[in-house]
């Protein structure tokens, strides 16, 4: 496949449940991200190289207000994002300090990409919303990021949501969270995952017609051949 705007059109069409299914098939468990909910019911699909930011744990000489004013500050990473890419920050699942506020999301907004991704929380809540920034996380608080977590970098391999996440993998995030695709293996992915969609959807029509479960869901040998036969 190959075509970052194919896969983006190929897996905006396929939910993540699809997807941990197929890379749990190629041997993948640990894929999605703990704590990653939408802040906003019903957001679209959303699909993006992660772009990643990471935060440690707050220490008071560092994580100060003259800190946004650094070279290695949130403000600078976000204008290092790329145009739609995901960002997707290590916050290390702290929910007393928000990581971006409305000002922030607006300016990611206006970069163009494509989605928020944090096992962390956000602040200003209302005003992040009317940014139209899709966000996937865990809440909302009102502190400050500094009042709890240090941001030392951007760019490099991180940890969000328990789920370890390199700068260029992929990520797909709907209503069930934030899955990680690697690199090396979206091409598959992508190829797989329209199948998977479809065979799941026959299945489905058959159970809506009174279809018992045993030897549809997997499909046995004579299941298989009459879904090969509807296609």
């Amino acid at each position: 496949m190959g075509n970052e705007r194919d896969i983006v059109a190929t897996l905006s069409r396929v939910t993540t449940a699809t997807i941990t299914t197929i890379l749990l098939k190629k041997g993948l468990r640990n894929v999605w991200m703990r704590g990653t909910r939408p802040l906003n019911p019903g957001q679209p699909r959303v699909v993006g190289k992660a772009f990643t930011l990471r935060f440690v744990p707050a220490r008071e000489d560092l994580a100060t207000p003259e800190s946004w004013s650094k070279p290695i500050s949130t403000r600078a990473a976000i204008e290092a994002m790329p145009e739609g890419c995901i960002a997707v920050a290590d916050a290390m699942g702290v929910t007393d300090a928000g990581i971006f506020g409305d000002i922030l999301c607006a300016r990611i907004r206006k970069r163009g990409v494509a989605a928020l991704v944090t096992d962390g929380v956000m602040r200003d809540v209302a005003g992040v919303r009317a940014t139209g920034l899709p966000v996937w996380c865990q809440g909302a608080a009102a502190p400050p990021s500094v009042a709890g977590l240090t941001f030392v970098n951007w760019g490099e391999p991180i940890g969000c949501g328990g789920v370890a996440v390199f700068p260029g993998d992929w990520v797909v995030v709907d209503d069930d969270g934030a899955v990680l695709v690697p690199a090396a293996m979206i091409d598959e992915v992508a190829a797989a995952a329209p199948e998977q969609e479809r065979l799941e959807a026959w299945i489905m029509s058959e159970v809506e017609k009174g279809a018992a479960l045993p030897g549809l869901y997997p499909p046995n040998a004579e299941n298989k051949a009459r879904y090969e036969k509807s296609k």
